[in-house]
Protein backbone atom coordinates (compact mmCIF):
# COMPACT_ATOMS: atom_id res chain seq x y z
CA UNK A 1 0.00 0.00 0.00
CA UNK A 2 1.29 3.43 -0.95
CA UNK A 3 1.85 6.00 1.75
CA UNK A 4 -0.81 8.74 1.85
CA UNK A 5 0.30 12.03 0.31
CA UNK A 6 -1.63 13.97 2.95
CA UNK A 7 -1.67 13.21 6.68
CA UNK A 8 -4.37 15.67 7.81
CA UNK A 9 -7.20 16.67 5.50
CA UNK A 10 -10.31 18.82 5.59
CA UNK A 11 -13.05 17.24 3.48
CA UNK A 12 -15.69 19.72 2.28
CA UNK A 13 -19.06 18.10 1.60
CA UNK A 14 -21.93 20.09 0.16
CA UNK A 15 -25.35 19.49 1.62
CA UNK A 16 -26.64 18.69 -1.87
CA UNK A 17 -24.19 15.78 -2.07
CA UNK A 18 -26.03 14.10 0.82
CA UNK A 19 -29.41 14.46 -0.90
CA UNK A 20 -28.63 12.23 -3.88
CA UNK A 21 -30.92 12.45 -6.90
CA UNK A 22 -33.80 13.77 -4.81
CA UNK A 23 -32.01 17.10 -4.39
CA UNK A 24 -33.56 17.64 -0.96
CA UNK A 25 -33.21 16.07 2.47
CA UNK A 26 -30.80 13.37 3.61
CA UNK A 27 -30.57 10.19 1.52
CA UNK A 28 -29.45 7.34 3.84
CA UNK A 29 -27.89 5.31 1.02
CA UNK A 30 -25.82 8.27 -0.18
CA UNK A 31 -24.67 9.03 3.37
CA UNK A 32 -23.62 5.38 3.82
CA UNK A 33 -21.61 5.48 0.58
CA UNK A 34 -19.82 8.70 1.56
CA UNK A 35 -19.10 7.40 5.05
CA UNK A 36 -17.72 4.10 3.70
CA UNK A 37 -15.21 6.10 1.63
CA UNK A 38 -14.27 8.23 4.64
CA UNK A 39 -13.63 5.02 6.60
CA UNK A 40 -11.28 3.76 3.84
CA UNK A 41 -9.18 6.89 4.25
CA UNK A 42 -9.40 6.77 8.05
CA UNK A 43 -8.10 3.18 7.95
CA UNK A 44 -4.94 4.50 6.23
CA UNK A 45 -4.17 6.47 9.39
CA UNK A 46 -5.09 9.81 7.83
CA UNK A 47 -6.53 12.45 10.17
CA UNK A 48 -9.86 13.67 8.80
CA UNK A 49 -11.96 16.74 9.53
CA UNK A 50 -15.21 17.30 7.66
CA UNK A 51 -17.01 20.56 6.93
CA UNK A 52 -20.56 19.98 5.75
CA UNK A 53 -22.98 22.39 4.10
CA UNK A 54 -26.73 22.57 4.55
CA UNK A 55 -28.12 23.30 1.09
CA UNK A 56 -30.09 20.04 1.02
CA UNK A 57 -32.26 21.35 3.88
CA UNK A 58 -32.20 25.14 3.63
CA UNK A 59 -30.67 27.72 1.33
CA UNK A 60 -30.32 31.41 2.18
CA UNK A 61 -31.61 32.35 -1.27
CA UNK A 62 -34.98 30.85 -0.34
CA UNK A 63 -35.16 33.08 2.69
CA UNK A 64 -34.19 36.11 0.63
CA UNK A 65 -36.98 35.36 -1.86
CA UNK A 66 -39.40 35.33 1.09
CA UNK A 67 -38.19 38.76 2.14
CA UNK A 68 -36.35 37.33 5.15
CA UNK A 69 -33.44 39.23 6.63
CA UNK A 70 -30.16 37.79 5.30
CA UNK A 71 -28.63 37.18 8.74
CA UNK A 72 -31.73 35.26 9.88
CA UNK A 73 -31.70 33.12 6.74
CA UNK A 74 -27.99 32.37 7.23
CA UNK A 75 -28.52 31.27 10.84
CA UNK A 76 -31.19 28.84 9.62
CA UNK A 77 -28.64 27.49 7.15
CA UNK A 78 -26.16 26.96 9.98
CA UNK A 79 -28.72 24.86 11.84
CA UNK A 80 -29.21 22.78 8.69
CA UNK A 81 -25.50 21.94 8.66
CA UNK A 82 -25.81 20.61 12.22
CA UNK A 83 -28.53 18.17 11.12
CA UNK A 84 -26.27 16.90 8.34
CA UNK A 85 -23.32 16.61 10.74
CA UNK A 86 -25.33 14.49 13.19
CA UNK A 87 -26.43 12.18 10.37
CA UNK A 88 -22.79 11.74 9.29
CA UNK A 89 -21.65 11.17 12.88
CA UNK A 90 -24.22 8.46 13.55
CA UNK A 91 -23.46 6.64 10.30
CA UNK A 92 -19.69 6.81 10.90
CA UNK A 93 -19.98 5.48 14.43
CA UNK A 94 -22.24 2.65 13.24
CA UNK A 95 -19.29 1.34 11.20
CA UNK A 96 -16.79 1.78 14.02
CA UNK A 97 -15.24 5.17 13.24
CA UNK A 98 -14.92 7.38 16.37
CA UNK A 99 -16.38 10.79 15.61
CA UNK A 100 -16.92 14.16 17.26
CA UNK A 101 -19.18 16.97 16.09
CA UNK A 102 -18.12 20.51 16.96
CA UNK A 103 -20.45 23.42 16.34
CA UNK A 104 -19.57 27.09 16.06
CA UNK A 105 -22.92 27.92 17.71
CA UNK A 106 -23.12 26.32 21.14
CA UNK A 107 -25.68 23.52 21.55
CA UNK A 108 -24.05 21.44 24.26
CA UNK A 109 -26.79 18.84 24.50
CA UNK A 110 -25.93 17.46 21.05
CA UNK A 111 -22.37 18.51 20.20
CA UNK A 112 -19.19 20.07 21.53
CA UNK A 113 -18.58 23.78 21.01
CA UNK A 114 -15.77 24.44 18.53
CA UNK A 115 -12.45 24.68 20.37
CA UNK A 116 -9.42 24.60 18.10
CA UNK A 117 -7.02 22.79 20.42
CA UNK A 118 -9.65 20.21 21.36
CA UNK A 119 -10.32 19.60 17.66
CA UNK A 120 -6.59 19.04 17.05
CA UNK A 121 -6.45 16.62 19.97
CA UNK A 122 -9.37 14.61 18.57
CA UNK A 123 -7.60 14.41 15.21
CA UNK A 124 -4.37 13.25 16.86
CA UNK A 125 -6.34 10.50 18.62
CA UNK A 126 -7.74 9.25 15.31
CA UNK A 127 -11.24 10.67 15.64
CA UNK A 128 -13.05 12.15 12.66
CA UNK A 129 -14.08 15.71 13.55
CA UNK A 130 -17.15 17.19 11.86
CA UNK A 131 -17.33 20.99 11.94
CA UNK A 132 -20.93 22.20 11.84
CA UNK A 133 -22.60 25.57 12.07
CA UNK A 134 -20.39 27.28 9.51
CA UNK A 135 -18.20 29.99 10.97
CA UNK A 136 -20.95 30.93 13.42
CA UNK A 137 -21.43 34.22 11.59
CA UNK A 138 -23.89 35.22 8.87
CA UNK A 139 -22.61 36.32 5.45
CA UNK A 140 -19.94 33.58 5.38
CA UNK A 141 -20.28 30.36 3.41
CA UNK A 142 -19.25 26.84 4.40
CA UNK A 143 -16.50 27.18 1.76
CA UNK A 144 -15.03 29.92 3.94
CA UNK A 145 -15.50 27.64 6.95
CA UNK A 146 -13.41 24.97 5.18
CA UNK A 147 -10.55 27.38 4.52
CA UNK A 148 -10.73 28.81 8.04
CA UNK A 149 -10.79 25.45 9.83
CA UNK A 150 -8.05 24.04 7.57
CA UNK A 151 -5.81 26.95 8.55
CA UNK A 152 -6.68 26.62 12.24
CA UNK A 153 -5.97 22.89 12.52
CA UNK A 154 -2.95 23.01 10.15
CA UNK A 155 -4.47 20.71 7.53
CA UNK A 156 -2.31 19.65 4.58
CA UNK A 157 -5.10 20.09 2.03
CA UNK A 158 -8.77 20.89 1.49
CA UNK A 159 -10.63 18.19 -0.46
CA UNK A 160 -13.57 19.79 -2.28
CA UNK A 161 -15.88 16.88 -3.05
CA UNK A 162 -18.24 18.02 -5.81
CA UNK A 163 -21.56 16.53 -6.82
CA UNK A 164 -21.16 15.09 -10.36
CA UNK A 165 -18.40 17.56 -11.28
CA UNK A 166 -14.91 16.13 -11.88
CA UNK A 167 -12.87 19.31 -11.54
CA UNK A 168 -12.73 23.00 -12.39
CA UNK A 169 -13.79 24.12 -15.88
CA UNK A 170 -13.48 27.39 -17.76
CA UNK A 171 -17.30 27.39 -18.03
CA UNK A 172 -20.20 25.15 -17.04
CA UNK A 173 -19.53 21.94 -19.02
CA UNK A 174 -23.24 21.08 -18.96
CA UNK A 175 -24.05 24.29 -20.83
CA UNK A 176 -20.89 24.94 -22.85
CA UNK A 177 -19.44 22.10 -24.94
CA UNK A 178 -16.21 24.09 -25.41
CA UNK A 179 -15.56 24.31 -21.66
CA UNK A 180 -11.97 23.34 -20.83
CA UNK A 181 -11.05 21.38 -17.71
CA UNK A 182 -8.08 22.70 -15.73
CA UNK A 183 -5.64 20.20 -14.24
CA UNK A 184 -3.69 22.82 -12.24
CA UNK A 185 -4.59 26.33 -11.12
CA UNK A 186 -3.32 28.89 -8.66
CA UNK A 187 -5.56 30.49 -6.06
CA UNK A 188 -4.93 33.79 -7.83
CA UNK A 189 -6.21 32.27 -11.10
CA UNK A 190 -9.42 31.22 -9.36
CA UNK A 191 -9.98 34.73 -8.02
CA UNK A 192 -8.96 36.68 -11.15
CA UNK A 193 -10.89 34.44 -13.58
CA UNK A 194 -13.97 34.31 -11.35
CA UNK A 195 -14.03 30.51 -11.45
CA UNK A 196 -16.81 28.96 -9.37
CA UNK A 197 -14.61 26.79 -7.16
CA UNK A 198 -15.22 28.46 -3.83
CA UNK A 199 -16.14 32.01 -2.92
CA UNK A 200 -13.54 34.78 -3.01
CA UNK A 201 -13.19 34.97 0.78
CA UNK A 202 -12.40 31.24 0.96
CA UNK A 203 -9.94 31.47 -1.95
CA UNK A 204 -8.14 34.40 -0.34
CA UNK A 205 -7.89 32.57 2.98
CA UNK A 206 -6.48 29.47 1.27
CA UNK A 207 -3.99 31.56 -0.70
CA UNK A 208 -2.83 33.55 2.32
CA UNK A 209 -2.29 30.38 4.35
CA UNK A 210 -0.78 28.37 1.47
CA UNK A 211 -3.37 25.59 1.69
CA UNK A 212 -3.77 23.54 -1.51
CA UNK A 213 -7.18 22.53 -2.74
CA UNK A 214 -8.21 19.46 -4.74
CA UNK A 215 -11.57 19.59 -6.54
CA UNK A 216 -12.91 16.18 -7.59
CA UNK A 217 -16.06 14.17 -8.25
CA UNK A 218 -17.56 12.67 -5.09
CA UNK A 219 -19.90 10.42 -7.07
CA UNK A 220 -17.12 8.24 -8.45
CA UNK A 221 -16.43 5.48 -5.95
CA UNK A 222 -12.98 5.52 -4.35
CA UNK A 223 -12.09 9.08 -5.33
CA UNK A 224 -11.47 10.35 -1.81
CA UNK A 225 -8.89 7.62 -1.25
CA UNK A 226 -7.30 8.24 -4.67
CA UNK A 227 -6.81 11.92 -3.88
CA UNK A 228 -5.33 11.19 -0.45
CA UNK A 229 -2.90 8.71 -2.01
CA UNK A 230 -1.75 11.39 -4.45
CA UNK A 231 -3.39 10.28 -7.71
CA UNK A 232 -3.78 13.09 -10.24
CA UNK A 233 -7.53 13.39 -10.48
CA UNK A 234 -9.75 16.45 -10.61
CA UNK A 235 -8.16 19.89 -10.38
CA UNK A 236 -5.43 20.96 -7.94
CA UNK A 237 -5.38 24.58 -6.83
CA UNK A 238 -2.26 25.88 -5.05
CA UNK A 239 0.06 28.85 -4.78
Amino acid sequence: MREPKYQRVVLKLSGEALAGDEGFGINPLVVKQVVAEVKEVHDLGVEIAIVVGGGNIWRGEVGASMGMERAQADYMGMLATVMNALALQDTLENIGVPTRVQTSIEMRQIAEPYIRRRAERHLEKGRVVIFAGGTGNPYFSTDTTSALRAAEVNADVILMAKNNVDGVYSADPKKDTKAVKYEQLTHLDVISKGLQVMDATASSLSMDNNIPLVVFNLNESGNIKRVVLGEEIGTTVHN
